[in-house]
Parts: C-alpha cells; structure tokens; sequence
C-alpha cells in the first residue's frame, strides 16, 4: 500500500511540474508571437523577450517535464543487448541503471539547490538594458531534478514490485 501511495506521489508531482512547464511554453509563444507582431506591425518590441525566453521560459520547458517522462518510459533507451538477456538479468540492470539515476540526480538536485539558493540570496541579475533578476529561474533545475529523482525511485519501487525491468 506504501509503494502505491508513493507512486501516486510521484505522479502527482511530475504532472504538476509538467503543468508548470506547459505553461511556460504556452506563455513562451504568446510572448515571442506578441512580440513579433509588434515588431512587424509598429516597428518595436518588447524589451526583455530574449532574456525572458532564454532565462525563464527556456529552463523551465526544459527541466520542468523530466520527471514526467521518466514515468511514462519515454526517454530514449536502448536494450538491443539487454532485451535478449533473461528477465532476472534484466530486472538486475533495471535495478543498477535506477541507483546510478538515483545517485546522478540526487547530486544534481543537491548542487542546484545550493547554487539557487546562493543566486538567491545574492539577488542575481543578468546583464541587460534593464534589471533582470536571474535567481528565480535557478529554482526550476533543482525542482526538476528533484521531480526525477522521485520519478526514478518510484519507476524502481516498481520494477520491484512486479518483479520485471520497465
């Protein structure tokens, strides 16, 4: 019953990061779309869409969603050798793949982390024609990466579980 609570969790946590991260894109495209009719239409646009789109829109489209594709099984793998190898060998690799996953994004998790809150509290900004403050967008790599590292646990728990690789 845990492990089935803990997979709801973990969906539930990569769904929403992917909604945050649809909306991103959504608001990436009606600002560049806006801002390209301006242009072409009265000869100006706004000021920040590159920072923006770069710094903002661009991370959170980007690292936002892994989670929730490690739960559909949607990352690129390849198993041209290991699908040939009896199921136990399978599950074996699934197993070890998952702790170095597991081990790989807690690290990232944990660097971010510090990195964002250090951006944080220094208020960091980007040099531009105007202040643009950078530290928010540090937030969505640690966020992403944390949604992973549960993506992964749970994806692991479940092999487990059924007793077969995924």
């Amino acid at each position: 019953m845990i492990t089935k609570n803990f997979e709801s969790l973990a969906q539930w946590v990569a769904k929403c990061a992917m909604v945050l991260a649809t909306l991103f894109l959504i608001l990436m495209a009606l600002h560049v779309s806006l801002d390209v009719g301006l242009r072409y239409i009265f000869g100006k646009s706004f000021t920040g869409t590159l920072e923006f789109v770069s710094f903002y829109y661009m991370v959170a489209v980007v690292f936002l969603p892994l989670a929730y594709v490690e739960l559909q099984q949607e990352h690129i793998s390849v198993d041209v050798l290991t699908g040939r190898l009896p199921p136990a060998v399978q599950l074996v690799f699934y197993i070890f793949a998952s702790t170095l996953g597991l081990i790989y994004f807690g690290m990232l998790c944990y660097q971010s982390y510090l990195d964002a809150l250090s951006a944080t509290l220094r208020m960091e900004t980007a040099m531009a024609n105007f202040t643009f403050y950078l530290w928010p967008s540090r937030w969505a790599l640690p966020i992403g990466f944390a949604a992973m590292f549960l993506a992964i646990l749970a994806n692991m728990i479940k092999a487990l579980r059924l007793r077969q690789a995924l």
